[in-house]
């Protein structure tokens, strides 16, 4: 698979002719299948539940549903383009859900406080495993399945086998509440909606910026009539999920927070020198160090960062659930890798995106949801999504080869 998926890139010209557009799908295949199967899972599940999944409840609560498995995605995509992969996830997810149970709940420690100590217990953690895979040299897949099984055991040991509730309220809103409307009474959230028309606005200078600059350069560029079909797609699609959103409840809390992260993150992977190094490491380790990349700190960081992100996710759980709970943070790991995979990001390293890997999250999080709404079975679901997470493996390893 072309090496274009992991950031934007200008598209390079062909040697055969061949058009920009077509150029751009090619270079950039694997993101827009992605893009392509979401929309295709929307629209089936749309009709096979009769109309069900796009209403403004249910889309509310993908989104509620899924946060933290997309906020764990986003650090395991770092970690996988690294080369690395990490089992422990879960596991630390629920622990730091208990801890943040025990100070809130058991001690009153103000929500602010807890959290802060919650994420930083997170940190210790993702720094302790990375000590081990950068410094020591041990395999990932080993040091994470040994967290997998430590944290998890402490999780059981912290509780005491029982659960920890309630959270106080405003933790609970971390997860489950919504922005205040300027406006009371409406049948649609206002606030929502400017937002929405804000953030058009804001796409559209970008994107206009972006291809003016390539075009001072000489870069290859969409024609405009093409340029402004996407830029008017996406537009449209912003509104109407705003729109969709505004006729409920409005933005949730955990959306702004999402957004927040897959921008930051977005940005340091494409734009910084931080985020060349990832992608380097993860293409060739021995290169990128002989070239003068401290890849044992890099790679150490991008665990500590895992376990910040891990400790949100658990965070994230624990207020939705309004408990914490010894079985939390269950199989959020393969949920996780899955979605990554399934976005885009290689199993050799080097490739993936934040994006990509926020796709990947939706894709299982909308079969999830769908499948649900049809009334199939757990068993079922858990068949349908190997299989799925099968077919975007092999298809990374067919265009590896081909590309080859």
């Amino acid at each position: 698979m072309s090496s274009q998926v992991q950031r934007s890139q200008p598209i390079q010209p062909s040697l055969n002719n061949e058009s920009p557009f077509k150029a751009m799908i090619r270079n950039n295949m694997r993101q827009y299948s992605m893009i392509i199967a979401l929309i295709f899972i929307m629209v089936l599940f749309q009709i096979l539940t009769n109309g069900l999944l796009l209403k403004p409840l249910n889309i509310t609560n993908l989104i509620l549903q899924n946060s933290y498995i997309l906020v764990l995605a986003i650090g395991m995509v770092l970690v996988i383009i690294t080369g690395h992969i990490d089992l422990s996830v879960g596991s630390i997810a629920a622990f730091v859900g208990a801890i943040s149970g025990i100070l809130m709940v058991n001690y009153n420690v103000p929500m602010f406080v807890a959290v802060i100590i919650s994420l930083l217990v997170g940190a210790i953690i993702g720094a302790w495993q990375g000590f081990w895979i950068a410094y020591i040299k041990i395999p990932a897949f080993i040091v994470t399945l040994a967290g997998m099984l430590l944290f998890r055991g402490l999780t059981m040991i912290v509780l005491e086998g029982k659960s920890i509730a309630p959270f106080p309220e405003s933790f609970q809103k971390m997860s489950a509440g919504f922005i205040p409307d300027i406006t009371s009474g409406g049948s649609l959230h206002v606030l929502t909606i400017i937002i929405g028309i804000v953030l058009s606005a804001v796409i559209v200078f970008i994107q206009v910026k972006n291809r003016r600059t390539q075009l001072k350069y000489n870069f290859d560029v969409q024609s405009q009539g093409m340029f402004i079909l996407k830029l008017a797609g996406m537009i449209a699609l912003l509104n109407v999920f705003t729109y969709v959103l505004a006729a409920y409840e409005g933005i949730p809390n955990i959306l702004i927070i999402l957004a927040v992260l897959i921008v930051v993150y977005t940005f340091i992977t494409n734009k910084t020198k931080a985020g060349r190094h990832v992608y380097a490491i993860g293409g060739n380790e021995k290169a990128a160090q002989l070239s003068g990349i401290k890849t044992k700190r890099m790679t150490f960081w991008v665990f500590v960062n895992m376990g910040v992100l891990s400790a949100l996710s658990g965070l994230l759980f624990a207020a939705r659930l309004n408990a914490a709970t010894p079985k939390a943070g269950n199989l959020f790991e393969l949920d996780a890798i899955a979605a990554c995979f399934i976005g885009g990001a290689s199993a050799y390293g080097g490739i993936g995106t934040v994006p990509g890997a926020i796709i990947g999250g939706l894709v299982m999080g909308i079969m999830n949801n769908g499948m649900s709404l049809l009334g199939l079975g757990i068993d079922w679901q858990q068949g349908i999504k190997g299989l799925v997470l099968l077919a975007a493996v092999a298809f990374d390893i067919y265009n590896k080869n081909k590309a080859s």
